[in-house]
């Protein structure tokens, strides 16, 4: 913004002496219209010392994808989106055979294990008890009757949720890629942390009788956020971000309509 081009000083009348006729003469003053040395960049300094940004749902040093941030009027629409409570989604990709003290493939080594007996059928069926498992959780925690009609409509919909705190929950869970010993899978979930995605390739390795580690966790989409809507480092520009706000808007708008 300070790099922007401003608007132009101000403008004010002087009595100024007028200009010397040669003979040495008093010529008396004339009127002139001179900027008002107040309005200088070098007396006024930087237009813009302060800017409100709030940051939405955080990533962690480890974590990459989209990552929405509010500026002015954005942050109370932040806080309008976080209370939707959207479902965020991540791809986390896994690495079979080894188990460190963080879940991660950087942490400390803590054992080694064989994972030849791990096939896709096998890795699928867990990834089906942990959707199931959370389903469940996901009923208890929206406090909605599901014989009602209300939770008829909300489910049509897709508006079944946690309208309040509770347990990280996935909503669904799938396997992108699997060749041994490195898989990848795409999580939906609410209310997670990147460290507890982690947690859950750790545990997917135990129930197969091996260990696991995460290798990367990415999200690709943070309620009506996608990567579509992220700007890459090289966009970091007041016009790219003026664009994407606009651009946003009414995306933004449709899902506080319809869900708050």
């Amino acid at each position: 913004l300070n790099a922007a081009p401003g608007r132009p000083p101000r403008q004010h009348v002087r009595f100024l002496p007028a200009p010397d006729g040669g003979d040495g003469a008093a010529t008396g003053l004339v009127a002139a219209r001179v900027p008002v040395l107040a309005d200088h960049p070098l007396v006024r300094g930087p237009r813009f010392r302060r800017l409100k940004i709030g940051a939405g749902h955080r990533l962690d040093m480890k974590a990459s994808g989209v990552f929405v941030l509010g500026i002015g009027h954005g942050n109370k629409l932040l806080t309008d989106l976080y209370n939707c409570h959207l479902t965020k989604v991540y791809t986390v990709g896994g690495l079979f055979g080894k188990a460190t003290d963080d879940f991660s493939d950087t942490g400390k080594l803590v054992e080694k294990t064989t994972f030849d007996h791990i096939t896709r059928e096998k890795l699928e069926r867990i990834l089906a008890v942990i959707q199931g498992t959370n389903h469940k959780a996901l009923l208890m925690h929206s406090n909605i009757d599901m014989k009602t009609q209300e939770a008829y409509e909300l489910a049509v919909k897709g508006l079944i949720r946690p309208m309040g705190r509770s347990p990280p929950i996935i909503t669904a869970i799938r396997c992108l890629q699997f060749v041994l010993p490195e898989f990848q899978l795409e999580i939906h979930c609410l209310h997670e942390t990147q460290q507890y995605l982690r947690k859950i390739v750790h545990e997917i390795g135990l129930e197969l009788k091996s260990s696991a580690v995460c290798t990367q966790v990415r999200r690709i989409r943070d309620g009506v956020f996608t990567l579509d809507d992220a700007l890459l480092r090289t966009q970091w520009n007041l016009r790219s971000v003026q664009n994407a706000i606009w651009d946003c808007q009414l995306k933004v708008k449709t899902e506080l309509e319809k869900t708050l």
